[in-house]
C-alpha cells in the first residue's frame, strides 16, 4: 500500500509529483541553475554531486520526494523526510526552487500544499530544518507562520566540510487551520 504523505499533489499551475527516474535529466538541469546555492545545503545537487545524491534521495526510507512542476516545466524538488507516523511528525525540505520563481510566492504555495497534505494524513508536527545562514530561508518559515523552536548547534557536518549549526522551525497542525485561512 502507498503512503498517501507520497501520492501526487496538485493545485492551479503547480503539481508536485512522486520523483522518479524520468525526472532525472530534468532536474539535474534545474539544479544547475543556481550552483552559488550549493554550499549553504548541506548536500550538493550540483553537477559533481547530482547523480550520486539524487539516487541517494530517491533510495532513503521514510522519505517522499517530489518533482516540483509549473505547468509541465520542471522547476524544482521537495520532498517529506524524518517521516515518523508513531509520532506523527515529517520533515518538509532538501527543496530546491530555480532562481527565477525565488521571491514570487511560488514557494509559499508549494510548502501551504505540503502542509495541506501532511495534516490531512494525520501528521500533528511538520518540521524544517535550515542552515542557520540561510537568512531567506528562515525569513519564508517565518512569513509561512512557522515558529523557530530553537538552535541545533554543530548538528551536521556539510558536504563542504562545515559545521552547520541547525535552526528548527515548526508547525502544528493546531496552528495549521488558523494559519492557512488567513
Amino acid at each position: 500500500m502507498t503512503d498517501p504523505l507520497g501520492a501526487l499533489i496538485g493545485a492551479d499551475d503547480i503539481m508536485l509529483e512522486p520523483l522518479a527516474e524520468h525526472h532525472r535529466a530534468d532536474l539535474e538541469a534545474a539544479c544547475a541553475k543556481d550552483l552559488a546555492v550549493w554550499p549553504i545545503y548541506s548536500v550538493s545537487f550540483d553537477p559533481d554531486h547530482f547523480d550520486a545524491e539524487f539516487d541517494a534521495l530517491l533510495g532513503r526510507a521514510g522519505t517522499f520526494p517530489f518533482a516540483i512542476l509549473q505547468g509541465r516545466r520542471l522547476v524544482g524538488m521537495t520532498a517529506f523526510i524524518r517521516h515518523n507516523p508513531a509520532w506523527q511528525t515529517v520533515e518538509i525540505g532538501n527543496s530546491y526552487i530555480i532562481p527565477f520563481l525565488r521571491g514570487t510566492g511560488f514557494n509559499a504555495r508549494v510548502k501551504r500544499l505540503l502542509l495541506d497534505r501532511a495534516f490531512a494524513c494525520g501528521i500533528r508536527r511538520v518540521e524544517f530544518r535550515v542552515d542557520d545562514r540561510n537568512e531567506r530561508s528562515k525569513a519564508a518559515l517565518r512569513k509561512l507562520g512557522a515558529i523557530q523552536d530553537g538552535l541545533i548547534r554543530a548538528e551536521r557536518l556539510t558536504w563542504t566540510g562545515h559545521v552547520r549549526d541547525t535552526a528548527l522551525f515548526s508547525i502544528l497542525a493546531s496552528e495549521w487551520s488558523s494559519l492557512s485561512a488567513a
